[in-house]
């Protein structure tokens, strides 16, 4: 080797040797981050669910000894970005809302799914105002309903099936409008702004016995098969031992307090497999997902 190919040699290594501790701390950082960043699926009032969440707060902290902010986004698409820019390190997606983030950051991983009334599957359902004019689901033809966020799998994407497979296409049949979260939806069939509405089953109960929706007035009309539930998903990136550390502490969840703030009694494992029966359901609606707001 002659002294000019020597000294190259030489440059080469020190600048490879200088900028490799940069990058292998940024990446450490990412991977074992000081603080965990939580979402929860904005599906009711943000400061309700950050006040029932603080339970689920301190059982974290104490398990992963690291800090933990809980986060609300302002709705399903922006949490979706969130998880794709690395903005938060585990999410409480919704079915449809997780396929969306999964086409978006193909990196993450779904990990455990809530489990209620000894099953991981809920229900979605159709609400009408108890004496008002729609009396089956024929009747919601050339009228208004009202559905939650674009990105909803039991306030959009399955109730919406359910009218199709009963022969009404929205826009043909109905009129259609995203609300947001499902208790608007459940507010405004209350208040006769539309004349039906969909969102999930567990959350419609829990209006009803809350006494934010008079359960004497609004009834419902029809339930959505069974569909995979919440999944948690953390980042992909995330340190393998940190991994197992969330999962576990997610998977032996026993507190009924902690395990209220996502409806549940317990969580099961879970995988991305359990969610192409969303993927599907779109594909019956003929609804392209990339074009789906998230």
């Amino acid at each position: 080797m002659d002294r000019r190919t020597f000294l190259s040699a030489t440059l080469l290594g020190a600048t490879t040797l200088a900028a490799a501790p940069f990058v292998t701390r940024a990446q450490a950082q990412a991977a074992d981050p000081a603080k965990l960043r939580v979402a929860l699926l904005p599906d009711e009032n943000a400061s309700t669910i950050i006040q029932n969440a603080q339970p689920l707060k301190v059982y974290l902290e104490g398990r992963l000894k690291k800090d933990v902010e809980l986060i609300v986004t302002t709705d399903y698409s922006s949490m979706i970005e969130a998880m794709r820019f690395g903005r938060i390190e585990i999410a409480y997606f919704g079915p449809l809302s997780y396929v969306l983030a999964k086409q978006r950051a193909p990196g993450i991983e779904p990990f455990a799914v809530g489990v209620a009334k000894g099953s991981p599957t809920y229900k979605g359902v159709i609400v009408v105002q108890a004496d008002g004019p729609v009396k089956t689901i024929a009747d919601i033809r050339g009228k208004m309903v009202g559905f939650g966020d674009a990105a909803s799998t039991s306030s959009h994407l399955i109730p919406r099936a359910l009218l199709a497979r009963n022969g009404l296409v929205g826009e043909r049949d109905y009129k259609f409008v995203h609300l947001g979260a499902h208790d608007a939806v459940a507010r405004s069939v209350q208040a006769g702004q539309v004349q039906a509405g969909g969102l999930s089953q567990e959350i419609f109960a829990a209006l009803v016995a809350r006494g934010t929706i008079d359960g004497a007035k609004v009834k419902v009309l029809a339930e959505s098969d069974p569909i995979p539930n919440y999944p948690m998903v953390m980042q992909g990136t995330l340190a393998p031992a940190l991994k197992d550390a969330i999962r576990a502490s997610f998977l032996e969840m026993k507190d009924a307090a902690i395990l209220k703030t996502f409806r549940a009694e317990g969580f099961a494992a879970t995988d991305d497999r359990a969610y192409d029966i969303l993927r599907e359901t779109a594909q019956v609606l003929n609804l392209d997902l990339s074009k789906v707001k998230g």
